[in-house]
């Protein structure tokens, strides 16, 4: 299927399984704000701790993206089974996920030493990938299925009487189980701003 799979790929609930093999740890784009992130291609020991968190943040909103458009493309209760490669300890530059990157590193460090290549390029390239911990994508699946409901859950308890009057009762539940889906995929790359008035007068 063409397109990129941060966005919508097929129409809604129309999935009966999802699978993806090696995919979701390529990110959407390369994260910005990484100057300083000098002579590497991705996050290494010599990495500031702000190009760590930049990575992890890039993911984060990728990834939940991803759960959030997929969950609108699966049937209910159909199940999605994803592999892609990740790290076994909280050191975003440990070994298991960054040596062959590292290695691809000093390569191209050693092309600028021969004046191959610019040591400017080496500096403003960087990897879109990310390698994640465990407890970090728990994290973002956990986040993911309260974030929606919860808002959900706010707006069903202000509008049901009106909305189960006018449409009936039968379809508050479906209704609400679309609008909390709807909610996580908007809230995954758009914070919602509601604004309040607040009036103070005296009498005359």
């Amino acid at each position: 299927m063409p397109g990129s799979f941060y966005e919508r790929l097929f129409p809604s609930r129309s999935i009966n399984f999802i699978h993806s093999s090696y995919s979701v740890h390529w990110l959407s784009k390369v994260p910005e704000k990484l100057e300083n992130n000098k002579r590497n291609i991705y996050i290494t020991k010599s990495s500031p701790p702000s190009v760590c968190q930049t990575f992890l943040e890039q993911f984060q909103r990728d990834f939940s993206a991803f759960l959030s458009l997929r969950s609108e493309e699966i049937v209910s209760g159909g199940p999605m089974f994803l592999t892609f490669l990740g790290r076994s300890i909280a050191d975003p530059s440990s070994k298991d996920c960054c040596c062959l990157l590292e290695l691809l590193t000093k390569s191209l460090i050693q092309l600028v030493n021969e004046g191959l290549v610019e040591e400017a390029d080496v500096d403003s390239f960087n990897m879109p990938c990310y390698f994640p911990y465990e407890e970090e994508v728990k994290s973002i699946v956990r986040e993911q299925d309260r974030c929606g409901q919860n808002v959900a859950n706010s707006i069903r308890a202000v509008t049901e009487p009106m909305l189960a009057s006018h449409f009936g009762n039968a379809v508050i539940d479906p209704l609400f189980a679309r609008f909390a889906t709807l909610v996580a995929e908007h809230l995954a790359v758009e914070k919602t701003k509601y604004i309040s008035l607040v009036i103070s007068m005296t009498n005359k």
